[in-house]
């Protein structure tokens, strides 16, 4: 007897960048969204699916559970939730520790990429999204925890000696 098949998922491992941060030194909401185009991106390379065009984003929600601080490892966890005739929708989530600092939902629509109109899912695909259970990540290593304190890279810096316009050579 086989066990149900789940629906495919996919957990991969990012590190907040200084790119990522805000003024306050903890991630930017707008970042979310890239690890989660990226595990998407990792998900249908596992799957063979890569050849399809990029999907518009026709719906996006999220919620901010915890603040990320620069040089956190998180994993973000995307898996098919649900399988239309020309969407799909993801669910995810992103964590550090172990703990959800944001959970969230895309919805993406298959389009052909030369008309824009809407393409329906093959049998084949449908079957993979909706069947193909855990793949394998990335490939980024987690490193031992540091505690998080406030980002030194937020505390303001002393005007280097520089030319009369303050570039910071002379």
């Amino acid at each position: 007897m086989h066990a149900p098949a789940e629906p495919a998922s996919v957990r991969v491992l990012q590190r907040v960048e200084l790119c990522d941060t805000d003024v306050t030194g903890h991630y930017h909401h707008s970042t979310v969204i890239r690890w989660v185009e990226s595990a998407e991106q990792t998900l249908l390379h596992r799957l063979c699916l890569d050849y399809l065009p990029v999907m518009p984003r026709v719906n996006y929600s999220a919620a901010y559970k915890a603040r990320l601080w620069r040089h956190e490892v998180v994993q973000t966890r995307l898996r098919v939730s649900a399988v239309g005739r020309t969407s799909l929708r993801y669910q995810f989530d992103v964590t550090t520790g172990g703990a959800p600092s944001v959970e969230g939902v895309l919805t993406v629509v298959k389009v052909d990429p030369e008309t824009g109109a809407t393409r329906s899912w093959s049998d084949i695909e449908r079957k993979l999204l909706l069947e193909s259970g855990e793949q394998e990540g990335d490939f980024l290593a987690r490193f031992p925890a540091l505690p998080v304190r406030r980002d030194p890279s937020t505390v303001p810096m002393p005007r280097p000696a520089g030319d009369r316009w303050g570039i910071g050579f002379g």
